[in-house]
């Protein structure tokens, strides 16, 4: 799709608008903290499109006791996408700080003046927003579905979200347009947040298996990634945006580990999409504790129903957290994308590749062979991985 050009200066000027807006209206006075006294836990899920996310971000919002938006700076992208990602990283911070601070009145900027719930991207996937205070369709105790909530709570007002946030100790977002860890240490040093890191990753090649089957919908977000001045990107054969993506794990993750900041401390988990796939109820208990959250029996039963389907989903489920055989999920690019493609990213994030623990496989049979495992064992530390390539050299 093809959208008339702006000028980088006009391009400049609505970011500086947006910003000014934004700093007003971060700056007036916030809901209180939960009625229970505690302070409230902030959680950031750091990730990229098609590593899992829409899962880990369940495992958070089916959460009792957790407010959970799915990618609210959505609303940023669809609003400049003549924007690149660096010159949004901004807005993008200011928008997530004040949600967290459940100031929906940030949203002012994005969306119409007479709204709902369901003007909200991805609104329906947020148990919190089809339970009490902002519907009934769901019990806070219970596990909620998309398709009950959305024709139940589609028109309830959308001040409601404001009202909902406020009452959760824990505010858990989901993002993927973040691209550096320094953009958000504005937030790790806020004295008014609480903030907590979750960095998800996953193997590019999964990844790029996954992008090929909903290019259509990740279009704009290309654009943007690769600063085309709103012009959308659907196909890729240079896989310029996974080289973008694998870049961006990468820098994350050594600031993080190389000499990172003394307020990160305690405050940053890696965790990859192959790990909850194996081993889901322990790494998630794990996950939990890191956010100060206890699995609850009704959590562990319907964790082991989504992680235990018969198959790797339907297409139509790329974006849909359905019950699935998360093994079979994390291993599908193994039996479907040519060995070509799979040497070319290999390539292009042979970095992400090291840092995170992914063997390469240097021919066909080594990535048809499913006994071979490709996900190396975890060091003393998050980023000591016991490396199986070292003698192994490719042509």
């Amino acid at each position: 799709m093809w959208l008339p050009r702006i000028s980088s200066t006009a391009v400049t000027a609505l970011l500086l608008a947006q910003t000014g807006l934004l700093l007003f209206l971060v700056s007036r006075p916030r809901p209180t903290s939960p009625a229970s006294g505690e302070e409230r836990v902030h959680v950031l899920v750091l990730s990229s499109w098609r590593s899992g996310s829409s899962f880990v971000g369940q495992l958070f919002s089916q959460h009792p006791d957790v407010f959970y938006l799915m990618e609210p700076a959505w609303h940023v992208w669809a609003a400049l996408s003549q924007g690149s990602a660096p010159a949004l990283h901004m807005a993008v911070r200011d928008l997530v700080r004040s949600v967290f601070l459940c100031d929906m009145d940030v949203f002012d900027a994005y969306l119409p003046w007479r709204r709902n719930l369901s003007d909200l991207f991805q609104w329906a996937v947020s148990r919190a927003l089809c339970s009490p205070p902002a519907c009934s369709a769901f019990r806070r105790s219970e596990i909620s579905s998309e398709a009950v909530c959305k024709p139940l709570c589609a028109r309830r007002p959308f001040e409601l979200a404001q009202e909902a946030c406020g009452s959760y100790s824990h505010v858990v977002l989901k993002e993927v347009r973040f691209f550096n860890l320094q953009v958000l240490y504005p937030l790790l040093t806020d004295p008014k947040l609480n903030l907590r890191i979750v960095h998800l990753v996953r193997d590019p090649r999964a990844v790029l298996r996954s992008r090929e089957q909903t290019a259509k919908a990740l279009a704009r977000d290309n654009g943007i990634v690769l600063g085309t001045n709103g012009t959308w990107v659907e196909a890729d054969p240079g896989l310029r945006v996974v080289r973008e993506v694998c870049r961006s794990h990468v820098r994350i993750a050594e600031a993080a580990t190389h000499k990172p900041p003394p307020f990160l401390s305690g405050r940053y988990l890696l965790v990859r999409f192959e790990d909850l796939a194996r081993s889901p109820l322990p790494e998630i208990r794990a996950l939990y504790a890191f956010a100060g959250l206890s699995l609850t029996p009704q959590l562990e039963a319907w964790i082991h129903n989504i992680t235990h389907g018969s198959g790797p989903g339907a297409r139509r489920e790329a974006f849909k957290t359905t019950s699935r055989d998360a093994l079979n999920v994390s291993q599908a690019w193994r039996h479907t994308l040519p060995f070509a493609k799979i040497r070319r990213v290999q390539e292009l994030c042979a970095g992400a590749l090291q840092l995170l623990g992914y063997r390469p496989v240097f021919s066909e049979e080594e990535q048809r062979d499913l006994s071979l495992d490709l996900v190396l064992p975890r060091g003393p530390s998050s980023f000591s991985w016991a490396s199986s390539t070292a003698a192994h050299r490719g042509p």
